[in-house]
């Protein structure tokens, strides 16, 4: 039986990040994956919809002067060459030259250091589980007799649809919905909740939805979907609406509703691995089982490439180096939506703040009518929502900008070393751009903070 320091279960953000961690401290690394490496991220999330976005885009902002046609079976081939060019950097000779051992297979637990694949056992030390999540598919009537699409087979088609019923409206229907509108396909959103990305600033969610209705994408909200039907047309989704049916019809249906952690499959009883939604792991990231470990979508709770990064290293150097043993910390964590403007996050909404710390936060708005580098480009938008504590130290941000996912990161480095958000209007920004915004803001936050100061305060009550 082949014996390795660690194996690392999936090759996706969390499994490539975590055997990279372990070959960098001189580890033997065993790498199990069921299909390509480069996982969600590489061929159906993060790479292949930005390369859609910014397709889309382009064509969007040409047809202001031109009449275009629209090619889709031309720009997906060109969507799939990006994931491919991405995927020079993950394959297996890649990784094997990098140190590791690359097999192609199953992985299912025997115990909790011994794996079977394809019938062949491997031990390890430790093992990590990073087997990433799946497309959440509802048991909605009718839905599995008709050919519907998520975002794994959507990129795979060879050319869009004329139209589609788009069922939900989180961050994957919001940035698809978009780009196909762009791209000529008529697109109605289904959402059963009463605005879209619900989780997010009440506000901010209302401008990107204005936003693409205005660019022609239509919006059914609080729509419960309550059957689908196969029609010599396409698709029939019937909705329940406070008690009243309705009807949409498309050529197909894009199930856009989130996503299911992958358990199923490797056994995970027979190392004693418990599992609730996902795997279940501590505040190490070890599972139920000692030295298994899990980052990663499978391990959740947010389910995003840049958390399944933080994770995978935390999680491998835990296992490999258990004198560090650091906890995971969720306190500071950010996310984009890729829309056109893009919404970026970072931290807790206004009203999550409010419940959390009471009156004593102070909320700064910001508005791109303000900013000279806006000014210059016609039709550019843009807002910023801070929320600070009476330290004036960051508790939220909202952005929603072109650039918004590079301005969230100034923001996040304030809010994660703890810094107080008006010492960056000291902090010299290149004149005119984008990030100047924050200085402004910050330069407000730095003029509050002596205002409240309880000496100054006292002198200006005399």
């Amino acid at each position: 039986m082949k014996k390795f320091d660690l194996i690392v279960i999936g090759s996706g953000a969390a499994g490539l990040t975590s055997a990279f961690t372990a070959l960098g401290f001189g580890k033997k690394v065993l790498i199990i994956e069921k299909d390509k490496p480069g996982g969600e991220c590489t061929w159906s999330g993060c790479v292949p919809s930005k390369g859609l976005i910014n397709q889309a885009k382009d064509i969007h902002i040409a047809k202001k002067y031109a009449d275009i046609n629209i090619n889709s079976a031309e720009i997906l081939e060109k969507v799939r060459a990006t994931s491919e060019k991405i995927y020079t950097h993950e394959t297996p000779e890649v990784l094997e030259k990098a140190g590791a051992v690359f097999v192609q297979g199953s992985a299912k637990f025997v115990s909790p250091k011994v794996i079977d694949v394809n019938g062949e056992q491997y031990q390890a030390k430790k093992v990590m589980i990073a087997t990433g999540s799946s497309p959440m598919v509802p048991p909605i009537p009718g839905l599995a007799d008709v050919p519907y699409l998520t975002n794994e087979n959507f990129f795979q088609q060879t050319s869009l649809p004329k139209s589609v019923i788009v069922l939900g409206a989180g961050a994957i229907g919001m940035e698809l919905s978009q780009s196909m509108n762009r791209l000529g396909v008529a697109v109605q959103v289904v959402e059963m909740m009463p605005e879209v990305m619900f989780r997010e600033e009440p506000e901010f969610s209302e401008i990107i939805r204005n936003k693409l209705e205005q660019e022609g994408v239509e919006f059914a909200l609080g729509h419960k979907a309550v059957k689908v039907e196969k029609t010599a047309q396409g698709i029939r989704l019937t909705t329940d609406n406070n008690g009243e049916s309705s009807h949409f019809e498309a050529e197909t249906i894009l199930v856009a509703l989130g996503r299911s952690p992958n358990v199923k499959g490797m056994d995970l009883d027979k190392a004693g691995i418990e599992v609730e939604r996902g795997v279940v792991v501590d505040e190490h990231l070890q599972t139920t089982a000692k030295g298994v470990y899990a980052c990663g979508d499978v391990a959740g709770p947010y389910l995003l490439s840049h958390m399944a990064n933080y994770q995978g290293k935390l999680a491998t150097m835990n296992a490999i180096l258990p004198v560090i043993n650091r906890k995971v910390n969720y306190q500071h964590v950010a996310w984009t939506t890729f829309t056109d403007p893009e919404f970026a996050r970072a931290g807790l909404t206004e009203a999550e703040a409010r419940e959390q710390h009471g009156d004593s936060i102070r909320v700064y708005h910001y508005d791109f009518e303000k900013l000279d580098r806006a000014i210059t480009k016609a039709g550019d938008f843009g807002k910023i929502k801070l929320i600070v504590n009476r330290k004036g130290k960051v508790l939220g941000a909202h952005i929603i900008a072109d650039r918004a996912g590079e301005l969230i990161a100034e923001v996040q480095v304030m809010k994660t070393l703890g810094l107080n958000f008006g010492k960056l209007q000291s902090v010299i920004h290149p004149y005119p751009t984008y990030s100047d915004s924050l200085r402004q803001i910050a330069q407000q936050v730095y003029l509050d903070n002596i205002l409240h100061h309880p000496v100054v305060k006292l002198f200006r009550k005399s």
